[in-house]
């Protein structure tokens, strides 16, 4: 197959670093949908069918498996997602600021040769930081804030999860979910290449996975 096996339907930095993760040649390609957050949806229906929206919008070719996400933030029933501004970006850090939020990723995977699209969402509980105000204003002064859903990036150390919940999922790719589920050939054709990500995810966060290997490796 000339063709890259994966196609990621993603602008973000961080998604695109982290599919290298997984060993199998990918195609990177931006989609422009509409993330409407009012729909009335529960949390994760919501980011399962944005995510969806994602990879029907982009065109694949023969061969090719389209991977789409979408992630939001919920706290205390509030769904938030990328701040519109700065200021809404100060508002929600002071909101989540000192507590606990969850962080859902809806994930979609489009198989080749079809417009059906399979999804699945993870939900992972996360601890924020108590923020102090000079923490808050040199976030906002970076270039990412206004990117991150609920305005933040996990990878900066301003929140924290447990050692058997998934931190990329927080970062906007659960890999390993993505993995078995690639894996399990239920996407179709098993990706040439795909290799589960646990040890380069344990390498670069300088810790030992609890879920990781339970989720590429049932019945471990």
């Amino acid at each position: 197959m000339d063709n890259p096996s994966l196609v990621l339907a993603s602008a973000s930095p961080r998604r695109r670093r982290l599919i290298g993760w997984l060993g199998a040649p990918v195609r990177l390609e931006a989609t422009d949908t509409p993330e409407d957050l009012t729909r009335p949806f529960m949390p994760a229906e919501l980011a399962m069918t944005l995510a969806a929206e994602k990879a029907r919008a982009i065109h694949a070719a023969a061969g090719e498996t389209v991977l789409a996400f979408d992630t939001i933030v919920v706290h205390e029933g509030r769904i938030l997602g990328k701040p519109v501004d700065r200021d809404d970006a100060r508002r929600m850090l002071n909101e989540l600021s000192g507590g606990v939020h969850e962080v859902i990723t809806g994930v979609a995977i489009r198989p080749s040769g079809t417009n059906e699209v399979d999804t699945h969402a993870v939900s992972t509980p996360v601890t924020m930081r108590a923020l102090p105000p000079a923490t808050i204003e040199a976030w906002l002064s970076g270039d990412e804030v206004l990117g991150c859903a609920g305005a933040y990036n996990i990878e900066h150390h301003l929140a924290s999860v447990a050692d058997d919940q998934c931190f990329n999922n927080v970062a906007g790719m659960p890999l390993c979910h993505v993995y078995a589920e690639l894996a399990s050939g239920r996407a179709g054709v098993v990706p040439a290449g795909l290799t589960a990500p646990v040890a380069a995810c344990d390498a670069a966060l300088g810790r030992r996975c609890l879920l990781g290997p339970k989720v590429c490796e049932p019945g471990i």
